[in-house]
């Protein structure tokens, strides 16, 4: 009988990701989206199966982690071999204009599942992972970070991410549920969101480059990521599951680079020639292409307090899950650029 997975946050970047993943390994993916108004389904809908069709292994439902009864029901009625829970607001800026809303979903939402695990007596049956966040690490006070680096969160989004850490080792020891966390680093695709930083950058200078945008506007150009691809990172997912014990673990490239080294770098494979001058709020990123500046800083984009170096240390995944990634950041770029390249050419 084919494995049942149960992914709450499908449609997102890793939960799109992570479907293909498990279709590919021959599991049966139950999908969790919320209802709205407009299509939200983009990034699966290469994967989508008609209702009608017969012995599907990709099926959406409705749902929310913020409904403790919808959660409930969808683990008693599918009683999935696996639960990853991907679902959160996951923008790190926006935790600070809707807090409570972010502990709800991001917090909370974590324990539900976790209750309806329990409440459904599929201690036993199901397996679940939590998706972790290198935002947890905070004001760091160590680099590199590992499992034992103490958690310092200054963000809404990274308080709320830790309580779903803890609240998951909590119900691993207090009632034995294979429950698991993965920390993980930043990891990017060309199906990031529109708000995300790298997605930014890749997105308005392939848009610069062909004059269809005139200026880019950033915030804190000095913080330090350790920057992977989401295709390696949701196989890690996978891995920790499968490991005979549960556990927690990073998840990391282990190399480490600035948003401005960032830019410099999809300048480069763009063939732009630009040149930074100014310091601080003032400094700009000047076009010698465009005759222009087309980078500027912008407090609107400095966050309240922002997490200045992460780099994560990945060897216990890579010791014993055999995990690594695969893909370096200038395939990342590469790739992302493609993807933006080919949509501005078919929109001309």
């Amino acid at each position: 009988m084919k494995k049942r997975a149960l992914i709450f946050g499908v449609t997102g970047q890793d939960g799109s990701y992570l479907s293909e993943f498990l279709i590919k390994k021959k599991y049966i993916v139950h999908g969790v989206k919320r209802r709205s108004s407009s299509i939200n389904t983009n990034r699966v809908d290469h994967i989508y199966q008609d209702p009608h069709e017969i012995n599907r292994n990709f099926i959406l439902h409705y749902g929310d982690v913020t409904d403790s009864t919808v959660v409930s029901n969808l683990v008693r009625t599918i009683k999935p071999n696996e639960i990853y829970n991907l679902a959160a607001q996951s923008h790190v800026a926006v935790s600070f204009e809707v807090p409570e809303y972010t502990a709800n979903a991001d917090a909370l939402g974590a324990l539900r599942i976790l209750e309806a695990i329990k409440f459904n007596k599929l201690i036993n049956k199901t397996k679940f992972y939590q998706a972790g966040t290198s935002e947890m690490y905070g004001n760091v006070k160590s680099v590199p970070q590992n499992e034992s680096t103490t958690f310092r969160p200054i963000s809404p989004y990274g308080v709320a991410k830790v309580y779903a850490h803890w609240i998951t080792v909590n119900y691993r020891e207090a009632y034995n549920i294979f429950a698991c966390n993965g920390i993980l680093f930043n990891h990017e695709s060309p199906r990031r969101g529109e708000t995300f930083v790298t997605k930014k950058i890749v997105s308005a200078l392939c848009k610069i480059k062909f004059n269809l945008q005139s200026k880019l506007f950033l915030g804190n150009l000095y913080a330090k990521r350790d920057w992977g691809h989401a295709k390696d990172y949701v196989e890690g997912m996978w891995k920790i599951l499968q490991h005979k014990t549960p556990d927690d673990y990073v998840l990391s490239t282990g190399k480490q680079y600035s948003i401005k080294e960032f830019i410099n770098l999809v300048a480069k494979k763009l063939k732009m020639k630009i040149k930074w001058t100014g310091k601080g709020i003032n400094e700009k990123c000047y076009s010698y292409d465009k005759k222009k500046f087309i980078i500027e800083c912008d407090k609107t984009y400095f966050r309240p307090l922002d997490v200045e170096n992460l780099l994560g240390n990945s060897n216990k995944a890579r010791r014993v899950l055999k995990w690594r990634p695969r893909i370096n950041i200038n395939k990342l770029i590469d790739e992302m650029l493609r993807y933006e390249l080919k949509k501005i050419d078919n929109d001309r």
